[in-house]
């Protein structure tokens, strides 16, 4: 969900994520180097009561310790930014594995590809009426 920093978004654009999850925001927390996390599942924000997204308690005292985070909004920083860089490195390693086509033993994604440049003999219907 898009937000302006009016409507609640506490991090700049470039530490923000498309669409967060617990899940993501938890391993970003672990990847940036955080030890102390306790997630609640299906717990929601007292502003919006119908959107179960969860909640994670993180200890200042171990964030200080383990990053040296000094405040909340470094800690969202770096957490965000850690988590927009995981989020872009899954992008670009599944737009590398559908160009890389399918594996040489699948025979099911491989009969459903279909390259009509590269065979000649193929001739594309124009409609499909009965003859």
């Amino acid at each position: 969900m898009k937000r302006s920093r009016r409507a609640g978004r506490r991090v700049p654009k470039d530490a923000s994520v498309l669409k967060p999850d617990l899940e993501g925001l938890f391993m970003a927390a672990r990847a940036v180097g955080l030890r102390k996390i306790k997630r609640e599942e299906h717990t929601s924000h007292p502003s919006r009561p119908h959107g179960r997204e969860g909640r994670l308690w993180i200890s200042a005292s171990g964030a200080k310790e383990s990053i040296g985070a000094g405040s909340k909004e470094e800690l969202l920083q770096l957490v965000g930014g850690q988590w927009r860089e995981m989020q872009r490195n899954q992008r670009q390693a599944a737009e590398q594995e559908t160009a890389r086509g399918p594996k040489t033993g699948d025979r099911r994604a491989r009969s459903q590809r279909k390259n009509t440049q590269q065979r000649s003999s193929f001739k594309k219907r124009k409609s499909f009426k009965k003859r």
